[in-house]
């Protein structure tokens, strides 16, 4: 219970932390962020650190002048480039072994998930994963796994680190300090919580409703084939 109030207070009061971090220990925050955004993108272990909510809030605080905007975009683009290298080649090495049905982080449900979402959408995943947390994580391990050409796979994660940290840093520096954010910050970091969340849960539905679909299916055919045999019996 403690571990999940420390979590909690962690993910929804990041700006008060990172202020904190800031203001005692100046230019060290930079190596802070700069190894947070790398072992969340980089590490398949750890997909619970904060991503969209922490950029957010670093644009948010560079507005008030505990940053330097080029120099946080600068050093975070190349956090979240080289943790999806170190990602790719993990994925590239190790493969799926790695993934356990019963496992506490780990689990072979995200992994089927995020190779569906690459095989969907092809090298864009790499891209569009940047803005959905866990498969931000999993899909540069898939494309790793699945033997995608390094060089491909470098275009693409270099286009998503741009655009992943330019928005969602920009985003905090324009919108971050309006006042009804600023006063409700915890408010906004669970709704940017919540929409990078949603992609990921209209995809688990669809992906239900259609394996419910292929069950329902399979019975009824079944159900059919059983009624055939019992009146030729008869």
């Amino acid at each position: 219970m403690e571990l999940l109030h420390f979590v909690s207070d962690y993910l929804f009061k990041v700006d008060r932390h990172l202020e904190y971090v800031c203001v005692h220990y100046g230019f060290w925050t930079y190596a802070l962020l700069f190894l947070i955004v790398f072992c969340e993108t980089g590490l398949v272990v750890t997909p619970f650190l904060p991503g969209d909510a922490l950029l957010f809030t670093v644009g948010a605080l560079a507005a008030r002048g505990y940053f330097n905007v080029p120099l946080c975009m600068i050093l975070l683009m190349i956090a979240a480039f080289m943790g999806n290298v170190v990602n790719y080649s993990i994925g590239r090495r190790l493969g799926a072994p790695l993934f356990k049905e019963n496992a506490l982080i780990l689990k072979k449900k995200y992994l089927e998930r995020a190779e569906m979402f690459f095989a969907k959408h092809g090298g864009k995943a790499v891209i569009l994963s940047r803005f959905l947390p866990i498969l931000r994580t999993l899909i540069p391990f898939v494309a790793g796994m699945g033997r995608m050409t390094y060089r491909k796979f470098l275009f693409f994660n270099a286009i998503g680190a741009t655009l992943w940290v330019m928005s969602m840093t920009l985003a905090g520096w324009f919108f971050g300090n309006i006042p009804i954010i600023k006063e409700n910050f915890e408010l906004a970091v669970i709704g940017i919580i919540v929409l990078s969340l949603m992609p990921i849960a209209w995809e688990s539905f669809l992906h239900w409703r259609k394996t419910r679909g292929h069950i329902s299916q399979k019975d009824s055919n079944e159900k059919t084939v059983v009624s055939k045999v019992n009146e030729s019996s008869s």
